[in-house]
């Protein structure tokens, strides 16, 4: 504030803290049971602190002042969660109750058996979906874990009960990926599954979209095109959401309101820490796929520096006279599509040049899907030795003969993004490698990445990082979406007030309703109802 002297400045805040109502929301018995000072004074105290206080106590957040303001924004954040839960709660949905034998067969003919966690999780979804009220479970798996079976057996528990199922995908590659698997495993038993995406020929939309309008297709996988309003399905009962961090509130908004309330399932592959779990995600209830299946081999990766490039390109080489596939996977560039194709063109000429006894593959996120689905079926047929790509691999994509991944540019992606890649391989028995090169100079926050994808393996330990690093704003994605963020606590330094905060949410709305529409008053104000998603 260029212009005020630190006198007006001081005189302006003492006013704002005269005319402003300061009254406490909370009981004096519960400040008291936690130690904490009233409002009023926590909030004069910061705005003048007496002279004894070092300016580290007053900047640290462990004064008992900091406390009572970080308390009253977690417990605000709690209440807003648990009354957005009741209100999900006290809705009406079908309940979805079938005999099992659509779900019975199909995991009959599969060619492995579910683990214990997955039919843990299947137990949890299937108790969710027989309640007459909506279902929100967010279904978290660690990249391989087997979520899209789990998300097919719980689609033919709302099949076998007379509904239709909706799966949403963010990218057409991944959404491809789910149709080809959910025609796979559900043709069989006499499911039509319709694809509904962007690049679909006007008729073969129409089609589509009049076969879920009277009820001929019980399933439809795709994207966005999934909630446009043209669409409408006769009886919608379940939503599948893939990757939700990647929707927007009102996208999974848009796709809901087309059922009455329907059930959701939300799938994501990026853990979500504890402590967000508590906070960010408290209206959901959270299923956790907790073991990979058997077979699986451990993921060696290795930090390499971009000018041994040749070194790589050498050990691209030796992993394909093996008989196994390789993915070189270039970033997305300051958000260019069409820089970022340049990168992968060139890329693809490099290696051609380095390597013409080997077959390359190119696969880019302006191809036609048609393109994009021969490149891949080329390369899962093992005709092509190494797919260049752009990140459009991400998620989704199961080949289990390729056992090479290599990111350039590693030290320009986040840490979900790299982990997501790295698990594109070692889904078969072979020992997979993991090569990420970086280009020097690298800044603290891209050090820190690397050195936490090269030690860990565990998705829940590198989210944990993950939010240390970026905090929970970026961490949030698309989550955040009109959602308020802490501006004072700190979830990983105030674990105990989030605790706190946790336990006395439940007691406040159940005996004291008051003080919860006051404190939500101040601190949410007219945004208490951003959660109904």
């Amino acid at each position: 504030m260029s212009g005020l002297s630190q006198p007006t400045l001081r005189r302006i805040i003492r006013q704002a803290l005269e005319q402003t109502d300061l009254a406490d929301t909370l009981p004096e018995s519960l400040l008291a049971q936690l130690k904490l000072p009233p409002l009023a004074e926590s909030l004069h105290l910061l705005h003048a602190p007496p002279p004894e206080y070092s300016i580290g106590q007053l900047s640290d957040g462990s004064l008992p002042a900091w406390q009572r303001l970080k308390f009253d924004e977690l417990l605000a954040q709690q209440l807003s969660m648990r009354l957005a839960r009741a209100h999900r709660l006290s809705g009406q949905a079908m309940p979805l109750v079938g005999d099992g034998s659509l779900a019975k067969t199909l995991v009959q003919s599969l060619p492995f058996a579910l683990t214990a966690a997955q039919d843990r999780v299947l137990a949890e979804i299937r108790q969710d979906l027989a309640q007459p009220h909506p279902m929100h479970r967010l279904l978290q798996g660690d990249v391989g874990s087997g979520k899209t079976i789990v998300a097919a057996l719980s689609a033919l528990a709302a099949i076998e009960a007379g509904a239709q199922v909706a799966v949403m995908a963010p990218t057409e590659i991944l959404a491809e990926q789910h149709h080809i698997k959910f025609r796979q495993w559900l043709e069989p038993l006499g499911i039509s599954v319709a694809w509904l995406s962007g690049s679909l020929k006007k008729k073969e939309k129409d089609q589509a979209k009049a076969a879920l309008a009277d009820g001929r297709i019980r399933l439809a996988v795709g994207t966005h095109a999934l909630f446009q309003d043209d669409v409408s399905f006769q009886n919608l009962g379940l939503v599948i959401v893939d990757e939700q961090h990647r929707f927007g509130v009102a996208q999974r908004l848009a796709l809901k309101n087309k059922g009455c309330d329907v059930h959701q399932l939300m799938m994501s592959a990026t853990p979500i820490p504890r402590t967000l779990a508590m906070s960010f995600f408290a209206d959901l209830d959270v299923s956790i796929i907790d073991e990979l299946p058997p077979g699986r081999t451990p993921i060696k990766t290795r930090l390499v520096n971009n000018i041994r490039r040749h070194e790589v390109e050498g050990f691209v080489l030796a992993t394909c006279k093996k008989g196994q596939q390789a993915y070189w996977v270039c970033p997305l560039i300051e958000e260019s599509e069409a820089l970022q194709l340049q990168t992968a063109t060139d890329t693809l000429a490099e290696l051609q040049a380095a390597l013409p006894e080997l077959t390359i593959g190119l696969v880019h996120g302006r191809m036609k899907s048609a393109e994009k689905a021969t490149v891949m079926a080329e390369f899962a047929a093992g005709r092509i030795h190494v797919l260049v790509a752009t990140t459009v691999i991400e998620v989704g994509v199961d080949v289990p003969n390729a056992a090479l991944m290599v990111i350039e540019h590693a030290e320009r992606m986040g840490l979900s993004q790299l982990h997501q890649l790295r698990g594109r391989v070692g889904r078969g028995a072979a020992v997979s490698s993991c090569v990420l090169l970086f280009a020097e100079p690298l800044g603290d926050t891209a050090k820190a990445r690397l050195k936490v994808i090269y030690e860990n393996t565990d998705g829940f330990e590198i989210a944990r990082q993950d939010l240390n690093i970026r905090g929970p704003g970026e961490f949030l994605g698309a989550r955040q979406s009109g959602l308020p963020l802490l501006r004072f606590a700190d979830l990983e330094q105030d674990l105990p007030l989030l605790e706190a905060a946790r336990r006395i949410a439940p007691e406040l709305i159940a005996r004291h309703p008051d003080i919860v529409e006051k404190h939500l008053e101040r601190w949410l104000a007219s945004r208490e109802g951003y959660l109904g998603v």
